[in-house]
Order: structure tokens, then C-alpha cells, then sequence
């Protein structure tokens, strides 16, 4: 068990005072049995009225409605939490699983519903020749199988931190080999469905040992992103392609939706020109305690 602390705050600034139209925040983990919310702190300046309220995945959501005009906007969110992760890389997947190919039953095909459908057009078939590459033998075994996808991706594709919004299409990131994390859990994400395995897109942070100086000087981190798959006995496994981790206590689960576009940690607007905007700087700092 790690005892864990985040520290997230983004400041977006502006040529003068503009008002704000209601904004969206998924800052707050759930609790869960490997993932203990001990405490939570959202401050906001200029202040708004914050509603809470579970979206369609059973994520916590908070939405704000700012009371005044203001040249910044800040909002922090200050999580206090215990992360219990796998022991090792051995979950007892079900005997009719273990092995790839398998068949989810009738009631986790319709449960898992669109989670086992790609979102993204392949037209050339580079995401499916990309997958197809891991079936080394049927039957192999499943972890075997997810494992060496998982592994695949931080040797090929160089990391890029991408400001813009959105993901890259699975194809693009695996032709142009470079991607941001989020782009490599939508690769990892789109070959698992088309192999046939429910994959969700998980956002949260990731706490790395190395850049953990303590309070007293506030490691850099950024938000994080990877995939999560059904696997029948073992339920939900957690796999990072950026950093080749499966199911480990070092991920800090936030948000778990079908599509990256659902799980955008803070959105909203502003009423005014786009020259209005001057720019936004977000610090992130994760610690143990």
C-alpha cells in the first residue's frame, strides 16, 4: 500500500475580467477496494457553487458555476489517498479465459456492450497488423498475450507531451511513432477491441518514485492516462503502455470512461474573443508520504 499525496492545480489567464460559463471537473477519485480516498480539498478563485453528481460510469464529477468576472482562474484539487495495487503480476484469470481465444459470456458481452466495439476507422489495416503481430499461437495464453502488447509501444514510439486537445487516431500514433500517454493507451485500448477483449480508457496520475522530493520541494508530474481490460476472475486489469506497468500501486485511478473525449479532467468556457486568452500552466506534483 502506497499512503499518497496529489497536488493539481491550472491557472488560466486572460487579457481582462471575463465571465464563465459552467465548468466540468473529474479531479476526484472514487473509492474502491485498492484505492482509499482519505481526504480532498477543491479550491477555487475567483469561488463558484460546485454540484456533484456521478456520470454515466459511475465517475465523480463536479460541475461550477463561477459567481464572478475574473483576468485568472484557478483551480486546485488536493487529494489524500491509499493505493493497494496487484501483488506482482499473477491474478487468477478464469479457467475458460486463460487461454486466447476466448468467448465472454452472454451477460459480460452485453454488459461490456460498446467497450468490446474500435471507435477508430483503420482503412489500411495498420492498427490490425499491429495486433495481429502479438497472436503468436492459438491457443497462448491470455496474460502472455496482453503482457507483450502492453511491453510494445515505449520501444517504437517516442513520447511527446501534446498541449492540443483530443487523441491521435490509433493508426496515426502507430505511422507517425510519436504520442503523448494518451495515445498510447488508445493504441493499446483499440488492439485489445479488436482482438476482442473489453478495454476502457482509464486518466488519473502516476506517482514516479525519481521525481519525489517531498514537500519541500514539489516533485513535476503531469496527469496520466492508460487502459484498463476485462478479463472473466480477475475483473478489471490495469495496463500503462507508456511505462510497461500492469496493475501496479504507482497508477492513481481519477476517471474510467469508454472514449479519452469523456475523461478530460477540467473543461468549460469563458464568454469573449479567443485573443482574450493569454495562456494556462498546470502543476502537478505527486508525493508519498
Amino acid at each position: 500500500m502506497r499512503l499518497l499525496t496529489v497536488r493539481h492545480a491550472t491557472t488560466y489567464r486572460y487579457a481582462h475580467p471575463v465571465a464563465f460559463g459552467q465548468h466540468r471537473l473529474m479531479l476526484r477519485p472514487r473509492d474502491s477496494h485498492d484505492l482509499r480516498l482519505v481526504g480532498a480539498e477543491l479550491t477555487l478563485s475567483p469561488p463558484g457553487q460546485v454540484r456533484w453528481l456521478h456520470d454515466v460510469f459511475g465517475n465523480s464529477v463536479a460541475l461550477v458555476d463561477f459567481q464572478a468576472p475574473a483576468a485568472t482562474l484557478t483551480i486546485s484539487s488536493t487529494l489524500k489517498l491509499e493505493r493497494y495495487g496487484l501483488n506482482g503480476l499473477v491474478f487468477p484469470i478464469a479457467p475458460e479465459a486463460e487461454f486466447y481465444p476466448f468467448i465472454y459470456s452472454s451477460n459480460d458481452r452485453v454488459d461490456l456492450g460498446r467497450l468490446l466495439e474500435q471507435h477508430y476507422p483503420d482503412p489500411a489495416g495498420v492498427l490490425a497488423r499491429w495486433a495481429d503481430g502479438f497472436v503468436t499461437s492459438r491457443p497462448m495464453r491470455t496474460a502472455d498475450l496482453l503482457a507483450a502488447m502492453n511491453s510494445a509501444l515505449k520501444p517504437v514510439i517516442v513520447y511527446a507531451e501534446r498541449h492540443e486537445a483530443g487523441t491521435q487516431p490509433p493508426a496515426e500514433t502507430l505511422q507517425s511513432k510519436t504520442g503523448a500517454c494518451r495515445d498510447f493507451a488508445l493504441v493499446f485500448i483499440e488492439a485489445a477491441r479488436y482482438l476482442g477483449f473489453g478495454a476502457r480508457f482509464v486518466s488519473g496520475y502516476l506517482y514516479d518514485p525519481a521525481l519525489d522530493k517531498g514537500d519541500a520541494t514539489p516533485a513535476t508530474a503531469a496527469t496520466h492516462a492508460w487502459a484498463e481490460v476485462y478479463l472473466p476472475g480477475a475483473g478489471w486489469i490495469e495496463y500503462d503502455p507508456t511505462d510497461i506497468i500492469i496493475g501496479g500501486d504507482n497508477l492513481i485511478r481519477v476517471a474510467v470512461t469508454r472514449d479519452p473525449s469523456q475523461a478530460i479532467p477540467i473543461s468549460g468556457s469563458y464568454e469573449g474573443s479567443a485573443a482574450d486568452f493569454l495562456g494556462m500552466t498546470v502543476e502537478v506534483a505527486v508525493t508519498q508520504d
